[in-house]
């Protein structure tokens, strides 16, 4: 066998300086011509591309087809496919093939020779990625894009790396359902609710279960409505979990919470964190921009500041970013921090990748990349988008699905869609203007109507679930606290006192 090695190695295209072991794979080949059944007990994702040897490559390529086929593969039955090979004639014909069956050395350990092919690809694969890396970094021409280099070579890196980890193998029946017993044992441990990732919201996660891995949750409004406080909130809420899990000694898979991405594509990051130590302090996030507050105040500050110092939530604000650069960054966080769930704030300010001729392609360009993003990274992500001005022309406001901006493709990709309704802020636009010359009782009655009716409705916020892959469609009702812009669950009896968002 040794003796054919440099001639071997004349056949294959790459260098003989890249990582390889053309003996391992004609022993393996040699195993699975002597024991059929090898090819179909392999853990590793082993295809023709990894072999070193471009003769030993077409020689598993077809072995594997007869096997699809039925058919059982010996030196003889492959033969036939062979007998012009330019490559195979280099190393004696057809009487090759025999010979890598003559001692049998494959049958020792098959497995381990596949998954050390495998391996020495995957090796091969970093190089070819970091000598294209190094050639594009060498050209200095006028057309050279730094920052889309290194998106690319960061998803070229991703692919390789998510190629070691998961094999493209479909999970036998036994493995998904105790996938689905470890969820549903979550959901039991988290008190009946949650299979998912927390949103702090028991109302909300007792509607949808939690945030589910893998899936795309839109988080629509007009503007007004509170989607990037609620966003906000969840973002915080399953961060803090995660960090609390972690101070009791919960490992990371059994907490509910998670480490939090918040792309932030309209406000700056100092402006989220503003947010977020308002609704921590209790303190207005417009009295703290101001620096209208008191010392105890800022003492009361200081120690919630200090509260979110360990918080695994990620900020980046970089404005006008592609779904391609997105993607490299959410990558490049799950490989740092782990992170378990992806904010996107707000769907339409991100960009294509410009070859779209139309902003209704470029939309769709860009929720197939976030539902990609989500299935990739195995994590749920919560992408908030605009409502077209059509609700503003009915009488009830709550919107609807078709109020999604380029509703078709948005609308399809998603596996959750939701809107935040306030009814307070429509009455608050209707409060009634006092007349120079009017009637002074009509205009009394008329506030007085006014205010009745926003008092009824003053701090509650629905969520509108309009699609759910998951269970039922329906409303959570809340209250939407707008000086600290946080959301919160109901009390028990104002669930039973408020009448309002009752179908």
């Amino acid at each position: 066998m040794s003796s054919h090695a440099p001639v071997l190695l004349r056949d294959a295209e790459p260098p003989r300086t890249l990582p390889a072991n053309v003996e391992a794979e004609a022993a393996f080949l040699g195993a699975v011509l002597i024991d059929n059944r090898i090819l179909e007990e392999m853990t590793c994702p082993l295809t023709a591309e990894h072999f070193f040897a471009a003769v030993h490559g077409r020689v598993f390529a077809r072995i594997a087809a007869l096997i699809d086929r039925k058919a059982v593969v010996t030196p003889v039955t492959l033969k036939p496919y062979f007998e012009a090979d330019e490559g195979l004639k280099e190393l004696g014909g057809t009487a090759y093939l025999a010979r890598l069956t003559a001692d049998g050395q494959g049958l020792i350990a098959p497995r381990e020779l596949a998954q050390q092919i495998y391996d020495l690809a995957l090796l091969r694969e970093l190089i070819s990625v970091g000598r294209s890396l190094v050639e594009q970094a060498m050209d200095t021409s006028e057309s050279v894009a730094p920052l889309a280099q290194i998106e690319s070579a960061e998803a070229a890196l991703y692919a390789v790396a998510e190629g070691a980890q998961t094999g493209s193998e479909a999970q036998s029946f036994a493995t998904a359902t105790r996938t689905s017993l470890e969820m549903i044992e979550k959901a039991l441990l988290s008190g009946g609710h949650i299979s998912g990732k927390t949103t702090g919201l028991t109302s909300i996660n007792e509607k949808i279960g939690g945030l589910h891995d893998s899936d795309l949750i839109i988080l629509a409004g007009r503007p007004g409505m509170g989607k990037t406080s609620l966003a906000t909130n969840i973002a915080f809420n399953a961060a803090d979990r995660l960090r609390r899990d972690l101070a009791d000694g919960i490992p990371v898979k059994d907490s509910v919470g998670a480490a939090t991405a918040f792309f932030s594509l309209e406000m700056s990051a100092d402006q989220l964190a503003t947010r977020i130590l308002a609704e921590q302090s209790g303190i207005s996030s417009e009295a703290l921009r101001m620096g209208r507050i008191s010392r105890e105040d800022f003492q009361q500050l200081s120690f919630a500041s200090q509260r979110l110092a360990e918080l695994p939530l990620f900020i980046d604000d970089t404005p006008a970013l592609t779904i391609g650069a997105l993607r490299a960054r959410a990558r490049r966080l799950k490989r740092r921090h782990d992170i378990g769930l992806i904010v996107v704030d707000y769907l339409q300010l991100l960009q294509g990748s410009g070859r779209s001729d139309n902003r209704v392609n470029e939309i769709s360009e860009i929720s197939r990349g976030l539902k990609t993003l989500a299935k990739e990274l195995s994590v749920p992500v919560i992408a908030l988008s605009q409502l077209s001005r059509a609700v503003e022309q009915r009488d009830d406001k709550r919107p609807v699905l078709s109020d999604l901006r380029e509703s078709g493709s948005i609308e399809q990709d998603a596996d959750m869609v939701w809107f935040v309704f306030r009814e307070d802020y429509y009455v608050s636009l209707r409060e009634p203007k006092r007349p120079v010359d009017g009637d002074e009782a009509k205009v009394h009655e008329d506030h007085a109507a006014w205010a009745a009716a926003m008092e009824r409705v003053y701090g509650l916020a629905e969520l509108i679930v309009a699609k759910q892959r998951h269970g039922a469609t329906g409303k959570v009702r809340m209250r939407f606290e707008p000086r600290i812009t946080r959301f919160s669950d109901l009390a028990p009896e104002e669930l039973g006192n408020h009448a309002y968002g009752d179908d």
